[in-house]
Order: C-alpha cells, then structure tokens, then sequence
C-alpha cells in the first residue's frame, strides 16, 4: 500500500486516517507471468494499479492478430475502460509479460471511494486527463511519425521497457514488424 499512497500523493495529500480507509476499498492481487487478468468477451471486474511487474492490453483482430495498444508497469492504471464502466465485455486482453502484483478496485468501490472522498475524485479525474492526453499523443504519433521516431520517442519516454520486453511485442506496439524494428534497434 506504501506505492498506492505515494502514487496519490503526487496529486492530492492525505493524512493517514484517511489512506488507511482509501486503501481499504483496494485489493491486493498476484498473478504469474503470461496469466490473463481480462480476456476479451468476458466481464471486467476491476481496474488494476500495477505495485509491481508488467501488463500488456492487447486487441485480438477477427483474423487472430493481436494488436498492443499498451504497457503498463508500476505506478500505471490499467484496464479495458469501456467494459469496466459500462459492464459490458472486454474488447480486450490484459496478460501478464512478469509477475505480477496488483491493487484492485471494483467500479462499485471507485463510486464509494469518489463520494466519500471528494479529492480522490480529483486524483482519479487527473489521471483520467492523463491517460487521454497519453493516447492521443500516441494516436498521433502512429498517424504522424516514421517508424524510427516513433522508436526514438519510445526508448526516450520509457527506457527501462525496453530491458522488459521482446522486441517481437515492441514491433507490435510501434506498428512496424520484428524485421524493421531489428534494422532500428541496432
């Protein structure tokens, strides 16, 4: 929990009364290496605070091709947002690339988490902005950039993922294959 609170606290403070009810509308989980969290068309329980390990959220295409829409490491939020808030089913796959610890909230616990705490509210639609400034930028760098840039701005923005990932999932991420990302990487 000590991550969590450290995490929120570089948006809102909170004294320590009031972490220990933040924290307990969270639930700690592990999961191993290459263990799905959610599965496309299946319900998506929780959002998930990554403590420690690596997730990947990936879109499987009706011809069985996996897109790579995102990383998440420690200190990053992650879901499939759309079947979390709607209650609908996944359009896609959250997998484990290492072990991995989460913190878990239900969409009922965020609701009571947001009304008892008004700048949890605040925290959360902070790194909601976040989040969507993240994927615009990266929408308009897969639109705007040449592979080698979109490389470049990678291993600037994120060098330790590039230790944490093969270079197979780096391509699919970046939208090149493994041959053009190999000719970039050396």
């Amino acid at each position: 929990m000590n991550e969590l609170r450290k995490h929120i606290e570089e948006l809102i403070s909170l004294s320590d009364a009031e972490f220990v009810s933040v924290s307990s509308y969270f639930t700690m989980k592990q999961y191993k290496k290459d263990e799905f969290l959610i599965r496309q068309q299946e319900k998506v329980p929780y959002t998930y605070f990554v403590v420690s390990g690596l997730l990947k959220l990936t879109y499987t295409d009706a011809s069985g091709k996996e897109h790579i829409l995102s990383f998440a490491m420690e200190d990053w939020w992650e879901t499939d947002y759309l079947a979390f808030n709607s209650g609908t089913m996944a359009t896609m796959s959250l997998i484990c690339l290492e072990n991995t610890k989460v913190l878990c909230l239900t969409l009922k616990d965020y609701k009571a988490l947001c009304a008892a705490f008004p700048k949890m509210e605040h925290f959360f639609l902070q790194k909601a902005v976040n989040g969507h400034i993240a994927s615009q930028q990266r929408i308009l760098s897969l639109l705007s950039s040449n592979a080698a840039d979109r490389y470049a701005k990678l291993l600037k923005r994120y060098p330790s993922l590039l230790q944490r990932v093969s270079k197979s999932q780096l391509a699919a991420y970046l939208g090149v294959s493994r041959e053009t990302l190999s000719r970039l990487y050396q």
